[in-house]
């Protein structure tokens, strides 16, 4: 079994909420299995979120750019946020935006390209701007959609200068009508995602593992209740029917209007866009997400360096 370590039983509590001891058991029951231990204390109703809420590591920016008919997003890291505040810097993020929308979003693509005004590879490029800037910066990823006729949206949450920021959405609305009036739905819609972080357009494209595993996290909960399996199972298809509707687009409920669902929204607006629309799908990269932090303690840090 492994070594059930300090440092493991707090990050299961800031992922979770839950108690230190609670954490304990649950990383002893498990193995020091972590996310085994974010379920475990899940189905004894301990855990407060099943997100990963540990403090990212990484700085930069989100750019976006669209044109239309298509969009793209790139994540660049810096070390510091005092970089991302850096013209430079900026100026870097929002050309390679656009050469990852000339490049369809391939990553392999984009960062073997030319950047605009030399004659090297973004890769290339981006390593020297890190002695120009005197930090450490990467391109971290790609991410592209593309209508045949339609509308591309894009959104960026906390923005510091137009196209660059924390958040960034696109959103693709397939559709003869009204491309302004599509534009307009499709920035809200993006608007949505960004606040809502959806896992999937429709449910049929979740990721069936995703379901499973929440589905065993329901059932193992339900039956600490004692009540009868046939019991149980209207209890866990009742949930899983609203955990759809917390993760799936167009079955949550709209935020410019919480009485209806996306879906339903992007129906009623048919009428003024003139034609049938389509969601075809989304991107969405939030600053840092999924890269964990080294966290330091400061306040030992001055000790130490007190004592010399």
């Amino acid at each position: 079994m492994a070594e059930i370590t300090a440092s493991m039983v707090k990050e299961l509590r800031e992922k979770t909420g839950a108690g230190m001891m609670d954490c304990k058991s649950a990383l002893n029951e498990t193995g020091g299995d972590m996310e085994a231990a974010i379920d475990w204390l899940r189905t004894k109703g301990l855990a407060k979120a099943a997100k990963k809420a540990g403090r990212v590591a990484a700085e930069g920016l989100i750019g976006v750019v669209a044109n239309g008919t298509a969009g793209a997003v790139v994540e660049v890291n810096s070390e510091t946020d005092f970089v991302a505040r850096n013209d430079q810097f900026q100026k870097m993020v929002t050309e390679i935006a656009q050469v990852a929308l000339a490049n369809g979003g391939d990553y392999d693509k984009l960062v073997a390209a030319t950047y605009p005004g030399t004659s090297k590879p973004v890769k290339d490029h981006v390593t020297e701007m890190v002695g120009t800037i005197g930090e450490n910066m990467n391109v971290r990823r790609a991410g592209y959609i593309s209508v045949s006729d339609g509308a591309v949206a894009a959104y960026v949450h906390n923005q510091v200068v137009p196209g660059l920021g924390k958040i960034g959405v696109l959103v693709g609305l397939e559709s003869t009508g009204d491309k302004a009036k599509l534009l307009e739905l499709g920035r809200q819609i993006a608007m949505h995602i960004a606040a809502t972080n959806p896992l999937s357009t429709r449910k049929e494209d979740l990721d069936p593992s995703v379901v499973e595993r929440e589905r065993n996290v329901l059932i193992a909960e339900a039956k600490e209740s004692g009540r009868p399996d046939n019991i149980i199972e209207k209890m866990v298809e009742g949930r899983i029917r609203k955990f759809y509707e917390e993760v799936v687009l167009l079955s949550q409920a709209f935020v410019m209007n919480p009485d209806d669902t996306v879906e339903k929204a992007v129906k009623a607006a048919e009428a003024g866009v003139g034609a049938p629309i389509t969601v075809v799908g989304f991107v969405r990269f939030a600053l840092g997400e999924g890269i964990e932090k080294e966290e330091s303690d400061f306040a030992a840090e001055v000790a130490a360096a007190a004592r010399g």
